[in-house]
C-alpha cells in the first residue's frame, strides 16, 4: 500500500502548482493521476481541444451504476498585481490558517478527497465515489462541460453530486445565474476638431453601458427580489471597458464587457433583448446617418446556470453529514447548475469562505479542513 497523507499535506501540495486559469493544469492532473494509480485507481482524462488542460474523472468502487460525485475545479485566478506577504504557491501556516492561492477556491476540497481515498478503498462501498475535478472553471465554467457530455449517457453517471465550493461547510442549494458578452462598436475616427464627420465609439459604448445601468437600478428599486439572496435582486454590471487612441482622435473602436447575475426565476434574456432594441431604435440609426459601415457587434464570453437544487432528499442528506440546520442561497455561480442540466442533483458545501476567494493572501482556517473531513466522513458512514 503507497505511503498515506494527510489533508493538509496534499493541500501543499496542489497549492504548489500555479494553475491559473492561462497556463495549463496538466501537470497537477498527471499528480492526481499518479497518486490514485498508487492505489490502484485508474483515471480517465478529458482534453480540451489544444490538449494543454484536462478535466479528470475517477471512480472507487463499482464502475457500472451511479453514485455520489465528489467535484471541484483545478483552475485558480491570477495574483498579478496582488500585494501578498507570502509566495502564494508555497503554503505559509500562521494561526491555524494555511495561506496561499487556492487554499480556499478550491484546492483544499480536492486535496481532502485525494487524503480520504485510502480509507474509501478499505470500505468496499456497493455505492461508489467518483472525483470530478475539472480545468477553467474560473473563466466561465468551460472545462466542465466536455467531461458532462462524456458523461451523459453513461451507466456510471453519478447519481448525486456535491460540489466543494467555499460555503464554510453550509449547504447551499441555489445560486445565482450568470451570463457575461462583450461589446464591440466600430465607428469612424476623425480630428476631434471635426467631430461631426466621425463616429465616436466610445460614447456609443457609454449611452449603451448608461442603459445597462438604468436597468440595474430598475432591479434595484423594483425587483423581483428573493431574500434569500444577497443582493436580494438581479444584478447588471459593465466590468472593462477599452477604447480611443488620444484626446484628439474621435475613437472608431470601443468595446466593453458586461455581465448578469441573475435570480434563478429571472430570464437574462429579456434585458439583452431590451438593450438591443435600444442600440436598433436610438444608437444605430444615429452612428449609420454619418458612416453606414458602423456596427456594434456582440460576443458571448460565458453563460453559467442557475443552481436550484432537484432533490429534496440531496439537501436533507447533506445537512445531516454537515452538522447543519437550514440552507443557502449564494450569488456566485459553479458548476452545480450543470451537472443539474444534464439529471446530476447538486448541492454545494465546501470548506473555506468565499470571502477570502480570489483576494491577496487567501487562506483556509485548518478547523474548515477539519470540518470537511467530518462531512465526507459521514458521508461514507452514510454510504455504508
Amino acid at each position: 500500500m503507497p505511503q498515506t497523507k494527510t489533508s493538509i499535506q496534499l493541500i501543499r501540495e496542489l497549492v504548489e502548482f500555479d494553475t491559473t486559469s492561462r497556463n495549463s493544469n496538466l501537470e497537477l492532473i498527471e499528480y492526481i493521476k499518479g497518486y490514485l494509480e498508487d492505489f490502484g485507481l485508474r483515471s480517465e482524462l478529458v482534453y480540451d481541444a489544444t490538449g494543454k488542460k484536462a478535466n479528470l474523472f475517477a471512480t472507487i468502487g463499482a464502475n457500472d451504476i451511479g453514485g455520489v460525485a465528489l467535484s471541484g475545479h483545478t483552475d485558480v485566478v491570477p495574483v498579478d498585481g496582488q500585494n501578498w506577504f507570502t509566495d502564494p504557491y508555497q503554503i505559509s501556516e500562521s494561526d491555524n490558517r494555511l495561506y496561499g492561492r487556492g487554499t480556499s477556491d478550491m484546492k483544499s476540497f480536492i486535496a481532502i478527497c485525494l487524503a480520504k481515498v485510502p480509507q474509501i478503498i478499505d470500505l468496499n462501498l456497493e455505492t461508489p465515489i467518483h472525483f470530478a475535478f475539472s480545468y477553467d472553471e474560473e473563466i466561465g465554467c468551460v472545462g466542465v462541460r466536455t467531461l458532462l457530455r462524456e458523461l451523459a449517457n453513461r451507466k456510471n453517471k453519478p447519481r448525486s453530486c456535491i460540489i466543494g465550493e467555499p460555503t464554510g461547510m453550509r449547504v447551499v442549494r441555489s445560486h445565482k445565474g450568470k451570463i457575461s458578452r462583450c461589446c464591440s462598436i466600430h465607428g469612424l475616427e476623425s480630428h476631434s476638431g471635426l467631430a461631426h464627420i466621425g463616429v465616436n465609439a466610445v460614447e456609443a459604448a457609454a449611452e449603451i453601458i448608461a442603459f445597462l445601468k438604468r436597468e440595474a437600478r430598475e432591479f434595484k428599486n423594483n425587483g423581483p427580489f428573493d431574500e434569500e439572496f444577497s443582493p436580494s435582486y438581479t444584478t447588471v454590471h459593465t466590468g472593462l471597458v477599452r477604447g480611443g487612441t488620444a484626446l484628439n482622435i474621435v475613437p472608431k473602436f470601443c468595446e466593453f464587457e458586461a455581465e448578469i447575475r441573475h435570480l434563478p426565476n429571472d430570464d437574462p434574456d429579456e434585458v439583452w433583448n431590451r438593450m438591443h432594441q435600444y442600440i436598433e431604435s436610438e444608437i444605430l440609426p444615429e452612428m449609420q446617418a454619418v458612416f453606414p459601415e458602423a456596427r456594434i457587434e456582440w460576443k458571448e464570453l460565458s453563460v453559467i446556470p442557475a443552481l436550484a437544487t432537484s432533490d429534496d432528499d440531496l439537501l436533507h442528506v447533506a445537512q445531516e453529514l454537515s452538522n447543519t440546520s437550514g440552507t443557502a442561497c449564494v450569488s456566485f455561480g459553479t458548476e452545480g447548475g450543470l451537472f443539474e442540466e444534464i439529471g446530476i442533483p447538486s448541492v454545494v458545501c465546501g470548506p473555506g469562505h468565499i470571502d477570502q476567494a480570489h483576494k491577496p493572501n487567501e487562506f483556509i482556517e485548518i478547523a474548515q479542513v477539519q470540518k470537511c473531513e467530518a462531512f465526507i466522513d459521514n458521508l461514507l458512514e452514510h454510504l455504508e
